[in-house]
């Protein structure tokens, strides 16, 4: 099943609000912990853990690379995170990590990108070369302390999606411009062969961070394009919202009644003339109204 990539991709989109402006130079995994009321988020390459809630924005300041999280059952306290070496628990409090189990930590030429809790309790993570080694990354899940590696000879990977009901899950590897879904077992592990859901090539469309709204469509972040873009089940094109930055990198649904597409951005890449003509670039947009989503899934840890 292959969606088209017009509508939208370039037609009329919803225009997003500013959020948050203290900029990132790779605003990542957007996550909105239901518990708290709070929409977290990294800046990757600034190392950093950056939050806006009831009490305001805060940020911690992280001692490596991190840059995907997900709740954790039954502990509010904490998120789960990932970083260049491992996946860890890490204490809201004090920023305090407890590792949980080490990620491609021998290989110092890679780290985390995208990332996603899936419904059945799991934690979904890619890994990239730092200096964009063509092919030197991997999908991998996180099960109940069981760490899997799927799907090697990853260049960039991103889109980590599921379907609400947890019998799907999408990716990309961005630089080949296709989003991927295929069928998972009732533990969430993957069955048979993934197979292209979108075709964002003859568009010359980059997907980057995606997530899955309450009806299971797929809302993916467009990098160089500005917006983030939706598509059906059935790959049909349902609509989009446009950011004031050209590099829209992850969205996340949230607010009181989740109705809030949060949309993160990039100033990686971007000279002195891309920066003055898109002063918010790398700062956090926020479309109320656009779509309804539901709570993300929590990882269980035993």
């Amino acid at each position: 099943m292959s969606g088209p990539a017009t509508g939208p991709a370039d037609g009329p989109a919803t225009a997003a609000a500013l959020f948050d402006a203290r900029p990132c130079g790779l605003g990542e995994g957007a996550l909105w912990h239901p518990g708290r009321q709070t929409l977290y988020w990294f800046d990757i390459t600034g190392r950093r853990l950056m939050w806006r809630g009831p009490e305001g924005p805060g940020a911690l300041d992280l001692p490596e690379m991190h840059s995907a999280a997900a709740a954790i059952a039954g502990d509010a306290g904490a998120l789960l995170v990932a970083s260049e070496t491992g996946l860890w628990r890490l204490r809201l409090a004090d920023g305090a990590r407890s590792l949980l189990c080490p990620l491609e930590a021998d290989d110092p030429r890679t780290r985390s990108n995208d990332g996603r809790a899936d419904p059945q309790g799991g934690f979904w993570i890619g890994t990239m070369g730092k200096a964009l080694e063509p092919r030197a990354g991997s999908i991998w899940r996180w099960h109940r302390g069981d760490l899997r590696r799927l799907w090697s000879g990853i260049t960039i990977p991103n889109a980590i999606a599921f379907d609400p009901g947890g019998a799907a899950a999408y990716f990309a590897d961005t630089p080949r411009r296709r989003v991927m879904r295929v069928t998972l077992d009732p533990a969430g592990w993957p069955l048979g062969e993934p197979a292209v859901f979108l075709d964002l090539a003859a568009a010359g469309l980059n997907p980057d961070g995606a997530v899955t709204d309450a009806a299971g469509a797929l809302w993916v972040a467009l990098w160089g394009a500005g917006r983030v873009a939706a598509w059906g089940r059935d790959g049909r094109p349902l609509g989009a919202v446009a950011v004031a930055a050209p590099h829209a990198a992850c969205p996340a649904f949230g607010g009181p009644d989740l109705g809030t597409l949060f949309v993160t951005t990039a100033r990686e890449g971007m000279d002195a003339a891309a920066l003055a003509a898109h002063p918010l670039a790398g700062a956090v947009f926020a479309a109320p109204g656009a779509g309804r989503g539901r709570a993300e899934a929590a990882v269980a840890l035993a």
